[in-house]
Formats: C-alpha cells, sequence, structure tokens
C-alpha cells in the first residue's frame, strides 16, 4: 500500500510539474507575442453621448485652413488637426495660430511614408521627431497617431504604443481629398454620422465650403463636436 502511494504521489508531482512548464512556457511566449497581439486602433470614441470629433489629416492646404478656423471659431467648437512634421516645420506661424485658437493637435508622422513598409524603430523616429517639431513651437506634445494612409500592422501598433501614443482611425471617411462637390461631402458624414463618431477630413476648398452646413446640421440634430481626446 506504501508502495502505491508513493508512485501516485510521483504521478501526480509529475503532472503538476508538466502543468507549471506548460503554463511557464505559455508566459514566456506571451512576452514576446501576447500585447501586440492585443493591439488594436481607435475608430470612435466610447462616451456613448451625442458627441462627435473632426479630426483634420494636415500634410498640405495650408491656404485652406485660415478659413477653416475662422469657422470653427465663428461655430464655437475645437478639433483634431493631425499635423506632419515636415509640415510643421515650414509652416510654424500657422501652427501656432492653431495652438493659440484652443484646437487639439495629434501625431500624422513626418514625412508621410507608408508605415508599414517600415521598421519599428523607424515607426518610432517618425513619431518622435514630428512630436519634437509641434512641442518646439508651441508647447505641446502630441499622444494621438494617426498613421499615413490610413496604414497600420503590428509593428506600427507596436511602435506608437512603446511612444504611449493611441492609434486614430475614424467611423465617417468624407474622402475629401477627392474634392468631391461640398454637398457630397455633406451627405456622406450625415449618413453614417453617429454617437462618438470620428470625422475625417483634409483642408481642401470644399470642405471648407461644407464645413458651415456641416455643422449647422449636426448641431440640429443634437450632436456636439468635440476633439478627438474628448470622446476617447
Amino acid at each position: 500500500m506504501f508502495i502505491r502511494v508513493v508512485k501516485g504521489s510521483k504521478l501526480l508531482f509529475s503532472f503538476t510539474v508538466m502543468l507549471i512548464m506548460m503554463i511557464l512556457a505559455g508566459m514566456n511566449v506571451g512576452e514576446f507575442t501576447g500585447p501586440s497581439a492585443k493591439l488594436t486602433p481607435i475608430y470612435q470614441g466610447n462616451t456613448k453621448e451625442q458627441k462627435v470629433a473632426f479630426a483634420c489629416n494636415v500634410f498640405w492646404g495650408e491656404e485652406y485652413l485660415p478659413g477653416m478656423l475662422e469657422i470653427f471659431e465663428a461655430e464655437n467648437i475645437h478639433v483634431t488637426f493631425f499635423l506632419g512634421g515636415s509640415w510643421v516645420n515650414k509652416h510654424a506661424e500657422l501652427v501656432k495660430e492653431m495652438a493659440s485658437k484652443g484646437h487639439e493637435f495629434g501625431n500624422h508622422s513626418l514625412t508621410h511614408p507608408h508605415p508599414n513598409a517600415l521598421t519599428k524603430q523607424e515607426n518610432k523616429e517618425q513619431i518622435i521627431k514630428t512630436e519634437a517639431a509641434i512641442f518646439n513651437l508651441t508647447g505641446i506634445t502630441t499622444r494621438l497617431y494617426a498613421p499615413p494612409y490610413g496604414e497600420f500592422n503590428q509593428t506600427v501598433l507596436q511602435a506608437a504604443d512603446e511612444l504611449d501614443y493611441q492609434t486614430i482611425m475614424w467611423t465617417v471617411d468624407t474622402i475629401d481629398w477627392q474634392r468631391p462637390a461640398p454637398q457630397i461631402i455633406i451627405d456622406r458624414v450625415l449618413k453614417k454620422v453617429r454617437n462618438d463618431a470620428i470625422i475625417l477630413m483634409h483642408p481642401t476648398a470644399p470642405t471648407t465650403e461644407a464645413l458651415p452646413a456641416l455643422i449647422k446640421e449636426l448641431k440640429q440634430r443634437g450632436f456636439t463636436i468635440v476633439p478627438v481626446a474628448a470622446i476617447i
């Protein structure tokens, strides 16, 4: 009987050791693949309130920004401008004006490359140099990242995350870079808008023309327009 107990104990011990090794092995794998597999970009906010955010990507179109700023000021709203670092370096006074009016700044890379074609370190450098350019002019530290072309993979997401950035996508795309008629931009937004929507736009002539009517209609529908950080 004593021998059987020992054999049973050894069997139980062996099984326990095997189980522990399997758990530890899983933890080790997780150290390399677990966290990155969970990284996901943000497509909309989470307040569940009737709010929307305008996200304006800026790498060109500076001639239209003063007009957009006037509209935002007249409507008493603030938006999020995702700025390209090389663009910031060329338009210091305009960037300072945008900051002085209380708008939020996000990071849109330094040179607008295809992020998926870059290494993690190269992605980080794009973000870091843009953050520095914005900070040196305005004292604002960006923490939201909109990758160029809306392009991302796990390397891109991990690079942003390790720099303490949230990767931002969009809920509604105006596709205004194609320069459609202003009414088309308005219709695209109103067709898909919902609570916590992130509305992507760029500084273009039709966008500027569409903004007054679009903002008026959103307000009439009960939406409050806020920066991206206010809904995430």
